[in-house]
């Protein structure tokens, strides 16, 4: 094998998000804009005031008119002014960089739509920087942000892996990633042809480990799939490097294969390098006020005596968080956290980390209340985020996304597994707690009961918010759905746009639950899911403006999704249906400021499907109550508001007196089915809770 050209060299370099973000450091270098905002803090309510409900787009499912690239369809002002109208204050794009990795000088396509990210320019298959701005500035014109995507904990394999194979300079301080000695290639698989690398079997890792080369077994192995992914690390065929020595490197990766895990502790610094840089890009030159920092809880790993690595919880992300949000709030912006971990991480982690996180501890909870009509583990998971110091504010409660529904409850499985919970008139340590609301979800989502959902290799099922509430409405065939079945299925979404809008924080929202889309049949993405990734059939595309009408694929060629509501466009010129009901929903949120309220008591009820949520409105507005039913059973029940002055009880929504609460703190709750109600006492004194 021949040393590589120069010239090679040289465009790799050119091509590097390590280059790129160098060069964009010097922008800040001994500037005064570096001192001019706070960033030791993180500001969930200043964060949240800017922008409290979001439009969670997915580049892969926008329909676009001929010609036309995702970034213009965005950025369309058909679109703008329906989401506008809806109560939009945000667009969260998903990624949109250049994504993949390459052979040679040959770009190859993304494996994970777009999270394998290699470069900071637009994808091309998206669209340009040009259209990049024309979104921003679209969004402006209707008082609205964009929010981006920041990945810290991995990139593809682009220019900088290669440059890092070929132990170039500071790029294989990027990744954990360590030189087997030749003597000991004995104990590597070879590389299949067509092939740069291949899964190591634990046995190998477990050998490896013992002769100190790396930290061993992981915690858990995310996207386990026998004989595609038995571990988290695989190892890279023969790469000759830049001073002509002939190398095998094992290297981590938390999830795909394509996706080579960042070090954030390699004395180069250049991860942080990297993602710092790739931040401020962001922020500066494509006009993003927001940026998601995907899968940031897994910074840190370190091997321990016995057992398997640290690798989840671990201090360095706690550290490398601070480092990051507290860069990005330097530059102007804010940052959210998509931390699927416990609670204890949640808050650790938002400690001068992220100023939002995503709402992982409520979210399982409220799919599981609607699939049993049982509130008891909502309620148990709502008051959890109290006990550990959240402010529920700081929370992105979001329906449906572009990631399977979790049902990891990572929080029950590790640090909490020998803990003690009530539940159901029993004691039950976490461990045991979890299983049993799994295989309650899992029943009642998947198999027989919902065969149109999958499982999402352990993690949970890949599903749209709508085949959620079809499994919950015991409907079997998606095809028998019909006018009646889509009238029930929409009240059913409400109540759960209610839970999710009428509390305090960010209120997010996808195109999927906008047209009420069903899930693909598995044969329509079958040549996506060879790896096991079912949540493809969860990303049909959709038009939301009628911009395609025609159009059957996405631009990125997945099928358009059966919609059950129709598109934004047509469904704001219909009242009564679901856009018009969610556009007064949002519209009263905003009225009362509920985003920036203070949950102040999740009180005891009796009836099984009742949950209420009481919440302090800013300015002297008063006390406001979400009641929601999540049974088929109409609830009548009368609920004690311990500290609430007494006074009338308006319907907020629809303007009329509901009744009373007494002086003895009590107040009647009448509930139909699936109903929601946001209340509001009118107190002549302020809550003393």
């Amino acid at each position: 094998m021949s040393i590589p050209d120069n010239t090679y060299i040289e465009w790799l370099v050119s091509q590097s998000m390590l280059h790129a973000a160098r060069e964009r450091s010097r922008h800040y270098a001994g500037q005064a804009r570096l001192w001019q905002r706070p960033y030791a803090q993180a500001r969930p309510r200043d964060a949240s005031a800017i922008a409290s409900v979001w439009f969670t787009a997915y580049p892969a499912a926008i329909i676009t008119p001929e010609g036309g690239t995702v970034l213009e369809a965005l950025g369309d002002d058909r679109l703008w002014s329906a989401l506008s109208e809806l109560g939009v204050q945000g667009i969260h794009n998903g990624p949109m960089k250049r994504s993949g990795g390459l052979r040679g000088r040959e770009f190859t396509p993304t494996i994970d739509g777009n999270f394998d990210r290699i470069s900071f320019d637009i994808d091309p298959s998206l669209g340009t920087e040009e259209q990049m701005l024309q979104l921003s500035r679209v969004a402006a014109a209707h008082n609205a942000i964009v929010i981006d995507d920041i990945v810290p904990a991995h990139t593809g394999k682009g220019a900088d892996f290669r440059l890092a194979e070929m132990a170039y300079g500071d790029y294989p301080g990027l990744y954990h990633m360590v030189e087997i000695r030749e003597e000991d290639w004995e104990l590597l698989p070879e590389v299949p042809a067509g092939r740069d690398s291949v899964n190591l079997l634990p046995p190998v890792v477990d050998r490896l480990k013992e002769k100190h080369y790396i930290v061993g077994q992981l915690q858990r192995v995310i996207f386990f799939e026998p004989g595609i992914k038995d571990t988290d690390w695989s190892v890279t065929g023969e790469v000759t490097g830049v001073d002509g020595k002939v190398r095998r490197w094992v290297y981590l990766h938390y999830f795909k294969e394509g996706q080579p895990s960042l070090n954030w502790l390699d004395p180069t610094f250049a991860a942080q390098q990297l993602i710092i840089g790739d931040a401020l890009h962001a922020i500066d030159v494509t006009g993003a006020r927001v940026l998601r920092l995907d899968a940031n809880g897994f910074l840190g790993v370190e091997r321990r005596a016995e057992g398997t690595a640290w690798s989840e919880g671990h201090p360095l992300s706690v550290t490398g968080n601070q480092l990051l949000a507290g860069a990005i709030r330097k530059a102007g912006g804010f940052s959210f956290q998509e931390l699927n971990l416990t609670i204890d991480d949640i808050a650790a982690m938002s400690h001068g980390g992220a100023d939002l996180s995503y709402d992982f501890i409520t979210r399982p909870a409220y799919h599981h209340a609607l699939l049993t009509g049982d509130t008891e583990f909502l309620r148990m998971m709502l008051r959890e985020v109290h006990a550990f110091g959240i402010d529920p504010a700081s929370l992105i409660h979001a329906l449906q996304n572009h990631d399977e529904l979790t049902l990891e409850l990572v929080h029950f499985w590790t640090l909490h597994a020998y803990d003690h919970y009530h539940y159901k008139g029993q004691t039950l340590p976490g461990g045991h707690l979890r299983e049993l609301i799994r295989e309650e979800l899992y029943e009642r989502l998947t198999g027989e009961h919902a065969p149109y959902n999958l499982k999402f290799v352990t993690n949970g099922v890949a599903c749209t918010t709508a085949s959620v509430i079809a499994a919950a409405l015991n409907i079997r065939d998606l095809d028998a759905i019909g006018p009646a079945e889509v009238e029930q299925i929409q009240r059913l979404h409400i109540l759960l746009v209610m839970f999710n809008a009428m509390q305090p924080g960010v209120f997010a929202l996808s195109g999927w639950d906008l047209v009420g889309a069903l899930p693909l049949p598995a044969e329509q993405v079958e040549h996506l899911m060879g790896d096991g990734d079912t949540r493809w059939i969860n990303r049909g595309g959709y038009d939301l403006a009628d911009l395609a009408p025609e159009a059957s694929v996405s631009a990125e060629g997945l099928p358009k999704a059966r919609s059950l509501y129709g598109s934004l466009a047509e469904q704001l010129q219909r009242p009564g249906s679901f856009a018009c009901q969610l556009k007064r929903i949002l519209s009263v949120r905003q009225a009362y400021d509920i985003a920036a309220s203070k949950q102040i008591l999740i009180p005891d009820v009796q009836a099984p499907g009742l949950l209420v949520m009481v919440h302090e409105l800013p300015a002297g507005k008063g006390v406001q109550l979400t009641a929601l039913n999540f049974s088929a059973e109409p609830v009548s029940e009368t609920i004690c508001l311990p500290g609430v002055a007494p006074g009338p009880v308006v319907d907020i929504i629809h303007e009329s007196v509901e009744g009373d609460l007494t002086d003895n703190c009590e107040l009647q709750i009448n509930l139909d089915p699936y109903e929601g109600l946001a209340l509001r006492v009118v107190s002549a004194a302020p809550p003393v809770i």
